[in-house]
């Protein structure tokens, strides 16, 4: 057996020992990681939906076709735009943390459903 000392100055100088950066990184702190960035990515459009989901006189902004839209299919709308850009980050995180070919097929087919659901809700009550 080892001694602690022995054992320590081992890892010492094991290369790629440790950290998140590192060759033996845990999934779920990479997954954390890109989960950080991505939300990095998406917190102004985030806080652009928002607004616009908050303040429905905003809708004169966009005009057009949009200021005959009821208010509450502008504001249903960009609700559903806003939790769509807050829940991918977790979802992307979830995906780089699992790395399978079910949790990637997960993660796009719940893509795809927001995508549809705000083609839709933009299709019946903003354009």
């Amino acid at each position: 057996m080892a001694s602690g000392k022995q054992q320590a100055s081992h890892y010492e100088n094991t290369p790629g020992h440790g950290g998140v950066l590192s060759g033996n990184g845990s999934p779920g702190l990479w997954g954390a990681l890109i989960g950080l960035i991505i939300f990095a990515f998406v917190a102004v459009p985030i806080s652009a939906a928002v607004r616009f989901a908050t303040h429905p006189s905003t809708q004169q902004l966009f005009g057009g076709r949009l200021e005959d839209a009821t208010t509450g299919g502008y504001v249903a709308f960009w609700w559903i735009v806003a939790l769509l850009l807050l829940a991918l980050p977790f979802l992307v995180g979830w995906a780089v943390a699992k790395l399978s070919g079910r949790t990637l097929a997960i993660v796009g087919g719940i893509l795809v459903l927001f995508f549809i659901a705000i083609l839709i809700m933009g299709q019946l009550f903003v354009f």
